[in-house]
């Protein structure tokens, strides 16, 4: 099944698979999102869904059940 992904604030949007590893849809669509560690611990590559929820894009994946995931993405000049 293909979900519509969509990275804001770029607002830059491509089809993904459920299951599909978010940062492999990320580069992909052309969009950074910093990594560091690829275990979460360090935070680098946290975003945000729609809904509010604070997720680690290097442990997560496009979720079933979805037509459409927006997902916010922060800037960290440290990274």
């Amino acid at each position: 099944m293909n979900v519509r992904v969509r990275f804001l604030p770029d607002d830059v949007t491509t089809n993904a698979e459920v299951g599909e590893a978010l940062l492999d849809v990320a580069d992909r669509a052309g969009v950074f999102i910093p990594t560091g560690c690829l275990m979460g611990s360090c935070h680098a590559c946290t975003v945000e869904l729609e809904d509010g929820e604070v997720i680690r894009a290097c442990l997560s994946a496009v979720p079933p059940g979805r037509e459409e995931l927006t997902i916010h993405l922060f800037s960290d000049p440290t990274w």
